[in-house]
Formats: structure tokens, C-alpha cells, sequence
């Protein structure tokens, strides 16, 4: 059964983002899921069909927003193992590992984390999304790893997609980067658009662009003769765009060991300590982990926080370099 949202804009309303309006009349749905449902052409602004998320209403505007009903994933099953750090009726907890992709998209249909989640209980999916996407609220990148959350059912997707939206998710990495930054600890407040010179890529804009804000701070040094300067550092997300603390990094000058998309692949160096020297040039991965997850169960209204360690292959490079000192 398809459910319709109508309603008139009112004179306080006037000027609106139109996908701001919706959410304001019905906080219940995101404003990810509205954005995708006008994509999809399912809005009329006085009768016609409107595909621009940022279309600005007037008073007395006439609106209509179709809401189908959500599609089955017809996704096949992939047997991987989970790492699976909380579990109940409404929500998974998971601690994904590098090398895995969080849905099906172009190249990778069937061996993904949703595959995986379908090959576990495919039943108690959240299923309001995108049709090859079912509980998958957020993501973290292929190559990096650590905690996200997974929405079973469609009322804890929407809440927790509000979540998101608002900004009110605690969300805390760790990571390995080449040199040190200066400041030691800060803000950084810039706008990240797609790069002009490569599409696969984001970059720092001026102007353009998703407003992205990362605090961060540096938690270890490491600097000798025996080895390259390197930084571990700890980066809190106020925002959460795609590459976010990848494209921070590299804007300060300081990109994450292991990134090979934005920075160039490792390099043997001179007079390194051999055993690092070997786990560094063997790294298939950026250094970069999702360490702490926070969030307002959408049921219990329970403040949760979980906290995941550093991944085997991560934790033997800091081993080393803690050695070296």
C-alpha cells in the first residue's frame, strides 16, 4: 500500500528547501530518503513533478510526495563471517574488516557486507532504502575497517538516519599518517566536492561542495633515525562525507599510510628498520580505523557507545613503530 504526504506551504515556510519542508512536517522520514525519492521523481509541486531536492517553495505551494512501498532485495547470499559486537531486536553493531565493500554497486554484486548480513538473517533487514542496500544506515570505506551500525527493521532506520543527519552520531577514528601535523590537534572546517581531475575522488573546495568538519588530535609521535616521521592520530567526525578524513589529511598535507588513491603507493625507504619497512610496503589497506560508535537507541532512547582495537595488520605496524623508539 503506497502512502501519500500532502499538504500546502504555510507563510512561515515560505522560501524552503523543499526536502527541508518535507522533513520539517514529518521528522519520521530522512532527509537521505526524501532526497532519493524526489530523484526518483515521486514529487509534485503544484501538479508537476519536481527532481531537485533544493527546488525552494512559496506560500500557498501545493505538495505531494509519493511514498511506495519498499522493494525486496532479491540479493544472494554470501557466506562471511561477521564480527558482530552487539545484537538485538532492532539493530546489529558490526566490526567490518578492510577489503570488504559495504553494498552491492558496479564491479561487486554478491560478495559485499549486505550479502553477508542477507546470508545471515535476510528477514530482519530495514528494507526503505535503496533495493541492494537493505540495513545499511551509513558506510565506512572498502579499505577500512571497524564499527558500523545495520538497521533491522524501518523504524530504527529512519531514526537512526535522523541521527546521522543531525549530526548527533559520536563517531571516532584512528589512524596512521606520514609526518606530523601542525597544529598538533585542531578543526578543520572546509567544503568537500567530487575532484575536478578524477571523479573517483573528493576534494577540498573553497566554495563548492558539503560542508565537512573534522576535529582532530594527535595522540602518538614517531621519530628517529630509523624510521620515517609518523603520526598516530585520532580524528572526531562533526559530519560524515565520503572520504571525509582521507581528503582532511591529504588537504593538510599529511595523507594516511596505506591510502593509495590520495597519495602514491608506498615507497621503499632508506635506511628503515627492516621489519617495518616490510609491514609498511605490504599494507593493502589505509591505516585508518572506525574505532567508537555512538548513538540513541531509536527504542530504548539508551545512550550506547561501543569501541572496537586496531585490526591485526594495523596493530603489528604500531607494535613495530612503538619498538623502534
Amino acid at each position: 500500500m503506497k502512502k501519500n504526504i500532502n499538504f500546502i506551504v504555510k507563510e512561515t515556510e515560505n522560501n524552503l528547501r523543499v526536502d527541508v519542508l518535507i522533513n520539517k512536517r514529518d521528522e519520521l522520514i530522512s532527509r537521505t530518503r526524501i532526497k532519493n525519492l524526489i530523484l526518483k521523481e515521486k514529487l509534485k509541486l503544484n501538479n508537476e513533478i519536481i527532481t531537485s531536492p533544493s527546488k525552494k517553495v512559496l506560500t500557498g505551494d501545493e505538495l505531494s510526495l509519493q511514498i511506495p512501498e519498499p522493494k525486496e532485495a532479491s540479493l544472494k547470499p554470501y557466506n562471511f563471517k561477521l564480527e558482530i559486537i552487539h545484537e538485538d531486536d532492532d539493530l546489529l553493531v558490526i566490526n567490518k574488516p578492510a577489503g570488504i565493500i559495504m553494498h552491492p554497486g558496479a564491479g561487486n554484486y554478491d560478495k559485499t557486507l549486505v550479502n553477508a548480513l542477507v546470508n545471515y538473517n535476510k528477514n530482519s533487514l530495514s528494507n526503505i532504502g535503496d533495493e541492494l542496500r537493505p540495513g545499511i544506515v551509513h558506510r565506512i570505506d572498502k579499505n577500512t575497517s571497524g564499527l558500523v551500525v545495520i538497521a533491522k527493521n524501518n523504524e530504527t532506520h529512519e531514526n537512526l538516519s535522523k541521527q546521522f543527519n543531525d549530526h548527533s552520531i559520536t563517531r571516532i577514528y584512528q589512524l596512521l599518517i606520514w609526518g606530523k601535523l601542525r597544529p598538533s590537534s585542531g578543526r578543520i572546517d572546509t567544503y568537500i566536492t567530487r575532484s575536478s581531475k578524477n571523479r573517483q575522488l573528493m576534494e577540498v573546495s573553497r566554495s563548492k561542495g558539503k560542508r565537512a568538519i573534522t576535529n582532530y588530535k594527535t595522540i602518538e609521535i614517531f621519530e628517529n633515525n630509523k624510521i620515517p616521521t609518523l603520526s598516530l592520530v585520532e580524528c572526531k567526525l562533526e559530519t560524515g562525507r565520503t572520504h571525509q578524513i582521507r581528503v582532511h589529511m591529504t588537504y593538510m598535507g599529511n595523507s594516511i599510510v596505506g591510502d593509495n588513491k590520495y597519495k602514491k603507493k608506498y615507497k621503499k625507504l632508506k635506511n628503515v628498520e627492516v621489519g617495518l619497512d616490510s609491514l609498511l610496503s605490504k599494507l593493502d589497506r589505509q591505516f585508518l580505523h572506525a574505532k567508537t560508535l555512538g548513538f540513541v537507541h531509536p527504542k530504548t532512547t539508551e545512550a550506547m557507545i561501543f569501541s572496537s582495537v586496531f585490526p591485526k595488520e594495523l596493530n603489528n605496524i604500531l607494535k613495530m613503530l612503538k619498538n623502534t623508539k
